[in-house]
């Protein structure tokens, strides 16, 4: 089992406590599943095949994929999990992704974990990631506005968990994750990207940068999906995990010039935005503190200049 100190303190684990994640390879998931390793957990991952190489020391592989449910369900057997953590997705650096291959992947491993689940007789906990663009600009009555295939499928996966949640009582806990950067991040996002460009000497293309962005760091994100593994009482939630401060794009990028020393220069707008592109999407980092007791620790400043010096040596 898993057990908090107190608030806003580190979670601890009870040592062997097992725990099953799907997505370990990706950029969030190699980091979670190093941090419960190293807290003692026994850590099994679902990872396509030929990926067990990318994991961490000490995680335990799975062959399979997501989108089959046999799989996950032969998986989540053998694991006998106390916790379950599904990161397992594509699509949030892609905006042309098509409809059908969203749902698929963040719509049907939603299911497929859900169903696997409901079989299992020792989870106590599911925690299930979203993301901040479910919320779009929130033109409509519901809260929720989805401008592409990416957001659309994680509102409609979010709709699946609670609706477990309801019929059956699935311990789902729902992590809306906002802009999410670090050390170990693909280069494909904003902050890689520019910090890349910036250590190379290198012209950095941009759309205009006056959207605004939450941009919580790597390490907080982990230190907030553990606490809403443990937190009580949270079930059936959909919470945010951000730093509730909202940050030009452009300014991030004038920030990672000066603080890298680059050379090159930025081209601001000589991209156009993204469609359906949203000015501002804030989190509610009041709720989430008061359900978990978590909070960001890592101001925007501190975590540009660890991913700096990081990649400075890659």
């Amino acid at each position: 089992m898993l057990s908090s100190i107190n608030q806003l303190s580190t979670v601890n684990f009870e040592p062997g406590t097992p725990v099953f994640v799907t997505g370990a390879t990706g950029f969030i998931g190699r980091q979670l599943t190093q941090r419960l390793v190293t807290a003692g957990a026994d850590v099994t991952a679902l990872v396509l095949p030929g990926e067990a190489n990318l994991l961490p020391a000490g995680v335990r592989a799975i062959p399979g994929d997501i989108t089959v449910p046999e799989t996950v369900a032969k998986a989540i057997d053998a694991t006998q999990p106390d916790l379950v953590i599904h990161l397992a997705a594509i699509g949030i650096t892609n905006p042309d992704l098509p409809f059908a291959a969203a749902c698929a992947v963040n719509v049907g491993g939603v299911i497929n974990v859900l169903d696997a689940a409901r079989q299992a007789q020792t989870i106590n906990r599911i925690v299930m990631i979203g993301s901040s663009y479910e919320y779009g600009a929130r033109r409509t009555d519901e809260g929720m506005d989805p401008f592409n295939a990416y957001s659309a499928s994680k509102v409609a996966g979010w709709a699946f968990a609670r609706a477990a949640f309801n019929t059956w009582g699935a311990p789902i806990v729902w992590m809306r994750l906002f802009q999410v950067y670090g050390p170990g991040q693909r280069e494909q996002a904003l902050i890689p990207a520019a910090i890349r460009a910036a250590l190379n000497g290198d012209d950095f293309r941009m759309t205009a940068g006056e959207q605004q962005r939450d941009f919580v760091f790597v390490e907080d994100v982990v230190e907030g999906l553990l606490a809403a593994a443990v937190a009580p009482g949270i079930e059936g939630r959909a919470l945010d995990i951000g730093t509730g401060q909202l940050h030009r794009v452009r300014s991030v990028v004038e920030r990672i010039w000066t603080l890298s020393g680059a050379q090159g220069r930025i081209l601001v707008g000589t991209l156009p935005y993204r469609p359906g592109e949203v000015p501002a999407i804030p989190a509610d980092v009041d709720r989430t503190r008061r359900l978990t007791g978590w909070e960001a620790r890592t101001g925007l400043e501190e975590g540009l200049r660890q991913t700096i010096e990081v990649m400075r040596e890659t």
